[in-house]
């Protein structure tokens, strides 16, 4: 058994959360790695020629991509495990950040001639940030009666109309949106008096904000993460995967699809609730168009191509792809200030493609190509990997 990691002897030990000593001492070093680099401090790659930072906005992308992983992680539940196909993940997104500035944020009196008032209840953080999630989960449990109804083509269609109706009712609630054009401050980020948006120390230790929220959205994407994966390899999960692999068997074998892919669409839209909250706190402004019509299905895009490029039906995976797609405009830019592609150009018109476009060119071939040739996405090229230098020099 110490030399055959792959061999397990009971299921006890095949459901557990790491399988092996070996993934508990990387996952441990990761965790370490990821705190120096939230602090401040360098990690040699290269020594001598390259040392990874997180600085700036590097820092900024870094926190996006956590809080966006924990928006991926929700949404690999309803897509990867249960196989239902949902493209309305930025409706619960918005949910979550509207409730968030409604609780967590500040009243505004908008115009004192028509004596238009924004609400803001100014709540701490302990009470909005779940409760973000728990009104998303109810908005979930509410269209979970049609979609379970659907599957493929006929329930995409009908998560796509959440993003269109939700658009209105963003643009129509002023009171609590704002409105299209003005939108409203976003909820602030306190957690029992202490500021996640503001610079100080933390025990003896001077962070700035954005390190602050860094290690926020890297502490709840640890609790979260391990929550989903237990769900995964809980009865739960295992009926959710039987309904993805073959729903009419599942329900001959006696589970009921009504409830599990309810319980699939309301844990799924609690997490995008809870990203939702988290990624408009940290930019400090929430707008109506942001959720709505076209910016509103791209978005859920994004979320989809996290899944599909990260891994379908994988925690790790959500998170890698989530990763990939919010650090990929970013390469872009790096890629193009080199010069070495020099149709490149780094505004419009200076080039055959600028960098926006190159990188939505780059983010749509990802897609294809990671259906094409690796359908388990950046997981699945990592397994490749681990497996050929475990029977490495034996690899065939």
């Amino acid at each position: 058994m110490r030399f055959r990691p792959g061999l397990v002897a009971d299921y006890r030990e095949d459901a557990a959360i790491f399988r092996t000593g070996t993934q508990r001492v990387w996952i441990a070093v990761l965790l370490v790695v990821l705190v120096l680099l939230g602090v401040g401090a360098g990690i040699p790659i290269l020594p001598g020629l390259f040392t990874l930072t997180l600085e700036g906005d590097m820092l900024l992308l870094a926190v996006t991509a956590l809080v966006a992983a924990i928006g991926a992680i929700g949404l690999n539940i309803v897509t990867g495990f249960a196989g239902q196909v949902s493209l309305g993940h930025a409706f619960f997104l918005g949910i979550g950040a509207f409730t968030a500035a409604l609780l967590g944020g500040e009243e505004v009196v908008r115009s004192v001639s028509t004596g238009e008032i924004v609400r803001g209840y100014e709540l701490d953080m302990i009470i909005w940030l779940p409760a973000s999630g728990l009104v998303a989960a109810l908005a979930g449990l509410i269209v979970a009666p049609v979609a379970f109804r659907l599957k493929g083509l006929y329930l995409a269609f009908v998560t796509l109309g959440l993003v269109f109706v939700g658009g209105h009712l963003f643009r129509e609630f002023k009171g609590i949106t704002g409105g299209v054009g003005l939108g409203r401050e976003a909820a602030v980020p306190s957690l029992l008096g202490f500021r996640f948006d503001e610079d100080g120390e933390v025990f003896g230790i001077f962070l700035s904000a954005e390190q602050k929220h860094f290690f926020l959205a890297l502490v709840l994407l640890l609790v979260m993460g391990l929550a989903a994966r237990n769900l995964a390899r809980s009865r739960i999960g295992r009926a959710l995967s039987a309904i993805r692999d073959r729903d009419i068997a599942a329900e001959i074998m006696g589970i009921s699809l009504t409830r599990y892919k309810t319980i699939a669409f309301v844990v799924s839209s609690f997490y995008a609730g809870i990203a939702g909250a988290l990624l408009f706190s940290v930019i400090g402004r929430v707008e109506p168009t942001e959720f709505s019509d076209l910016p509103g299905l791209l978005l859920s895009v994004e979320y989809i191509a996290m899944v599909l490029i990260g891994g379908i039906a994988t925690i790790s995976g959500s998170i890698m792809g989530a990763v990939f797609i919010i650090f990929l405009p970013r390469m872009v830019e790096e890629l193009a200030a080199t010069g070495l592609l020099g149709f490149i150009g780094e505004s419009a018109g200076s080039g055959l493609l600028d960098v926006s476009q190159l990188a939505r060119v780059l983010f749509g071939g990802f897609i294809v190509v990671f259906l094409i040739f690796e359908p388990l996405g950046l997981y699945g090229i990592w397994i490749r990997v681990r497996n050929y230098w475990k029977a490495f020099p034996f690899s065939y």
